[in-house]
């Protein structure tokens, strides 16, 4: 165990290096924000501070919710530095073509373009911008064209637009509108202009734009092919460590006749936990319903089937709340999954420990509201931009809420911290007596023999390992939200988006894996399904593993936001690593179905070690195949924010950590009251649901969409795949509607499981029969209402 320490702690310390170099690279090298932009003639376009403002309308009208910009965002309206740009360069071209040719751009012949869009590329490319002063110096037809653009946005922000989901008065005034202008013609100059020396814009030539040169890189091409090598180096390094290192994972003594939990009693703080699963099950459902509206603004931008739902809840709210809803509930499934495993992990309940859990609860609630609120406050501009910032819409992707919500957040984390510490310390404390060991192995194994003695012995020795490690989790899960308080309202969107991803990449799908390898592997120890000693080692193996793609991997969604070569290079590299342990998830997969049936008493547990398995497949699908898809250079570079993205963000953030929070949710929920058995139709009707819709809704819709804009973004341009004269098109928008079938079979699958667990507060998902696993001794029926702290807990925990 100790060289599998070592490795974490070097990963971890190598790695976080590496990002950090990275990160000091791009605040070095990230696109200037100029004071002003004045042309030639001495007219000044853009005066000082009105980008920062510009990017401050953005973010309270609904930011990356509304559209795109270098590619981040929803994908129902363009991406505004695509769509900016494209208009730039055909209003130049036109009044051009028009001054010398008597005729429009598009009316020319090949050899008249070519000169036109020549003298076009000089004109955009060269970077004028003085170091000195702070001033861009541009020539007055870009003013011109400034103009022009401007009043076109008016006409989708103030008249609002169908096809964009866009209602009129999203900008309020015209003021605000330029000040959006400005900073979306930034965006744009940094997307075509060289950065010094160079022969690459800021942006990497993204996005893919032949009118002014905006075309891959040599970079592109080369990190892509390196990235491909990577993986398939480390598939078959995998592959083969897998196949001389893999253990039997047999009990030595077998797999116990009776459910070694069935003597469990509940502590009061894990009854408090209880009612985070009820909120969990009305968020699914909320998101769920959510989900649908937002899915329909793509067919029908201004309304739900005729009725105007568009002057009440805008697309970009309704796109919001589905997404922090999202994360809401999974977040408060894995976090009272925490609270309710710790007092399993080390028999012992703190002073104090329910009132902690219910304060926490209190506090998440009103994060939840008040976010939500002032979301909807922000969008419907009854706030201020400042004011939004603080209390409304931060307009950043998975990180929407106001700066104030955030820091009640984190302090929320951070409570849930010490309540996970405080109940995990005499576990770390402590390495556990033989005659504890002994009093535990009488308890937990009724038909208890030498061998289950000795099971509870090599638990007590590993165990240590698994709890460090999840309070390693604990730690990063509750500091990590960190980074998304390193912004501030004018915060350059370059290093907003380094942290953001430090946020949405790490937080989420770094260290919140961890703690979820760990509380499964403690789990099925705890069950006795798997070898204490090859628990710990594959928790901390599999943690290291993710960790040393998964921390520099970050950088793969950093490729054109106005990042250096670095970032690019090394983000493709570890990227592709992260897919390698992903492509051998159907090992633990299967080994998680010979658990389910390793004894009668397990089918307990089926519905929990389904869910784990759905995981390890959307892992696969989700997070390995529709996620490396995207990943490569020379592929996001045509495909970043087309309907490819959210393939993969459905897949991988559904399939994998929703998946995953419900299955650890339904696991404690089984353990509260492992006596009474399920009736388990309307579980297995949502497991099914959720998997069949979620794959058809990929398959029918998301994939075939998101590739067909692929050939669009080739052919003719990134701006053309985004544009809604091709979404618009009759096949696009069959193809739109598609998402119902899949969509109508998951909510349904959905419904059938927030049913079931309301059932299990009224009773009607409870059997009235005994399932007949339990210890002969056992009565199976524990009324945990009569139970209380003074008298029940040592033989509770023993």
């Amino acid at each position: 165990m100790k060289r599998l320490w070592f490795a974490f702690a070097g990963v971890m310390i190598v790695s976080f290096l590496i990002l950090g170099w990275i990160g000091t690279r791009i605040y070095q090298e990230m696109p200037p924000i100029p004071k002003q932009f004045v042309t030639t003639t001495g007219e000044v376009l853009i005066d000082e501070g009105e980008i920062s403002e510009g990017q401050n309308v953005w973010q309270s009208l609904g930011g990356m919710q509304v559209g795109s910009i270098w590619g981040h965002g929803s994908y129902v309206a363009p991406d505004w530095t695509a769509d900016w740009l494209h208009r730039e360069s055909m209003f130049i071209l036109d009044k051009w073509a028009r001054a010398e040719f008597d005729g429009g751009y598009e009316s020319l012949t090949k050899e008249q373009q070519a000169s036109l869009s020549g003298r076009l590329t000089e004109l955009m490319r060269t970077n004028t911008f003085d170091e000195a002063t702070g001033v861009v110096t541009v020539d007055p037809i870009r003013a011109e064209a400034f103009a022009a653009n401007n009043q076109h946005y008016r006409s989708v922000f103030i008249d609002g637009n169908a096809d964009y989901a866009i209602p009129a008065d999203s900008i309020s005034s015209d003021e605000r509108l330029r000040k959006f202008s400005s900073f979306v013609f930034w965006t744009s100059w940094a997307a075509a202009t060289d950065r010094p020396d160079d022969i690459a814009s800021y942006t990497n030539n993204w996005p893919h734009e032949p009118l002014v040169d905006n075309r891959p890189t040599g970079d592109n091409v080369l990190w892509t092919g390196v990235s491909v090598i990577m993986l398939l180096g480390g598939i078959a390094a995998m592959a083969w460590w897998y196949a001389a290192r893999r253990e039997e994972e047999d009990m030595p003594g077998g797999v116990a006749a009776y459910d070694p939990l069935a003597r469990w009693r509940a502590t009061p703080s894990q009854k408090a936990t209880i009612k985070y699963f009820w909120i969990v099950a009305a968020l699914i459902f909320a998101q769920m319903t959510l989900g649908i509206v937002t899915a329909h603004y793509g067919v029908e931008g201004d309304g739900f089937y005729g009725f105007p739902l568009a002057e009440y809840l805008p697309y970009s709210v309704a796109r919001t709340w589905h997404v922090q809803i999202g994360l809401f509930w999974i977040a408060t499934a894995w976090l009272a999954a925490g609270l309710f495993i710790g007092p399993l992990v080390s028999n012992h309940e703190p002073k104090h420990q329910r009132l902690g859990v219910n304060v926490l609860f209190v506090a998440l609630l009103l994060v939840v509201v008040g976010s939500l609120t002032g979301e909807w406050l922000s969008v419907k501009n009854y706030m201020s931009d400042t004011v939004s910032f603080f209390l409304g819409h931060q307009g950043y992707e998975y990180v929407e809420l106001g700066r104030v919500w955030q820091i009640a957040l984190m302090t929320g984390l951070l409570l849930w911290l010490v309540l996970m510490l405080r109940v995990l310390w005499p576990a770390l404390r402590s390495s556990g007596s033989k005659a504890t060991e002994s009093k535990r192995a009488d308890a937990l194994t009724p038909a208890s023999s030498s061998s289950a003695s000795g099971s509870v012995q090599a638990e007590a020795a590993s165990q240590k390992h698994l709890v460090t490690l999840l309070a390693v989790a604990t730690g990063a899960i509750a500091l990590f939200y960190g980074a998304g308080l390193t912004w501030g309202q004018h915060g350059h969107l370059s290093m907003v988006e380094y942290w953001r991803w430090w946020v949405v990449h790490l937080w989420v799908e770094g260290f919140f894996e961890v703690f979820a390898t760990t509380v499964i592997a403690f789990v099925f120890m705890r069950l006795g399904l798997v070898r204490p000693g090859l628990a710990a080692a594959a928790a901390l193996l599999s943690a290291t593993i993710f960790l040393a793609g998964g921390i520099i991997g970050t950088c793969h969604h950093l490729y054109f936001s106005g990042t250096p070569t670095v970032a690019l290079a090394w983000g493709s590299v570890f990227s592709a690593l992260e897919v390698v342990p992903l492509v051998l998830l159907g090992f633990d997969a299967m080994e998680d179905l010979r658990r389910s049936k390793a004894s009668p008493w397990v089918q307990r547990y089926k519905w929990p070690i389904y869910f784990f398995v759905a995981v390890a497949f959307w892992n696969m699908v989700g997070a390995g195949l529709f996620g490396f898809m995207i990943n490569p250079p020379i592929a996001l570079y045509y495909m970043q924010g087309l309907n490819t993205t959210p393939l993969h963000g459905h897949a991988a953030l559904f399939g994998v950590y929703g998946m995953l929070g419900i299955g650890l949710m339904l696991m404690c929920m089984r353990v509260l009251l492992p006596g009474r058995p399920w009736k388990d139709g309307a579980l297995k009707l949502g497991f099914w649901g959720m998997n069949v819709g979620l794959m058809a809704m990929c398959v029918l819709s998301l994939l075939p969409v998101g590739l067909l804009q692929t050939k669009a973004s080739v052919e003719h341009g990134y701006w053309f795949a985004r544009s809604s004269e091709f979404m618009q098109t009759e096949l696009m928008q069959t193809l739109r509607w598609m998402r119902v079938p899949g969509d109508t079979i998951f909510f349904f699958g959905a419904v059938a499981l927030v049913w079931f667990i309301l059932g299990l507060k009224t009773g009607h998902s409870f059997s009235k029969s005994d399932d007949g696993f339990d210890p002969p001794e056992q009565d199976g029926s524990i009324n945990l209402e009569e139970q209380t702290h003074k008298d029940k807990r040592e033989p509770a925990l023993v």
